[in-house]
Parts: structure tokens; sequence; C-alpha cells
């Protein structure tokens, strides 16, 4: 993984490992989503809207740690990180774009590095569609076709 294009095909197949358990991950959710409302109809509309949207954000928000631990653990196998806060930290800052650049790493991994904020951007884009879709169907759901009771 010396190369250039060592890192770019080494990052690129961590990003896509990432993508698919990402994906994975919200389909399990949006499976579990009839199963979340089923337990909760005896509930007013609001408050099943909320309890569903925040089962599926928590999901979400697991599934973007698993992808930053994962991208922490490669870090601390390349040797770059001896113990897990830093790498978890570096990881978790890159994958959301955050930068403070407290810990840089050298050269040799820059270009890998920064897959993981191509990961990052790419799966919170996949996650910001996945809540606003699901949240404006439940609303849907709860006011009818002829739209929220004012």
């Amino acid at each position: 993984m010396n190369s250039i294009l060592g890192h770019v095909v080494w990052g690129t197949f961590l990003l896509a490992v990432c993508s698919v358990i990402h994906v994975a991950l919200i389909t399990l959710s949006i499976r579990a989503m009839p199963h979340v409302v089923s337990w909760e109809r005896r509930l007013g509309p609001h408050l099943r809207i909320a309890i569903t949207v925040g089962t599926a954000f928590a999901m979400v928000v697991g599934a973007h740690l698993v992808q930053v631990s994962i991208w922490a653990i490669v870090m601390m196998i390349l040797g770059k990180f001896e113990t897990a806060e830093p790498a978890i930290y570096f990881a978790m800052v890159t994958y959301t774009t955050l930068g403070y650049g407290d810990i840089v790493l050298g050269p040799e991994l820059r270009l890998f590095a920064s897959f993981a904020a191509v990961t990052g951007l790419l799966t919170f884009g996949l996650s910001t569609a996945f809540l606003v879709g699901l949240f404006g169907r439940l609303v849907f759901i709860a006011n009818g076709p002829q739209g929220p009771k004012l």
C-alpha cells in the first residue's frame, strides 16, 4: 500500500465495505420499523412519530459508529495509533470532516485516510435521505392526504 494507487485501491475498498454495512444497517432498521410501530399503536400519533424517528435516528448513529470503528481499527492495524482512543478520535474527526488538525497523519497515509471523509460524506447523505423520507412518510400517515392539522 505504499503507492498512490495502493492508497486509492485500499481506500476505495474500505469505503465500499463501510457503504455496504451502512446500507445493510439502514435496511435492517427499515425492516424493524413495523415492529417498533406495532407496540406503540396505543400512543398518540405525535408520540408514535417521535419514537419511530428516534429509533431510526439511534440506528443510523449506530451505523456511523460501526464505520468509524472500522476506520479506527484499520489505522491501528497500520500502526498509526497504539491505543483505541486516539484512533477512534482521529477516525471520527476525519469521518465527519471536522478535521481539527490536532492529530495529523504523515504523508504516507494522508491519501488513504481521506477516504474516511468521503465515506462519511456519502453515508451521512444516505442517512439524511432515509430520515427525511421516514419523517415525511410518518407525518403523511399521521395527518392524511389533506395535510397537517394546525
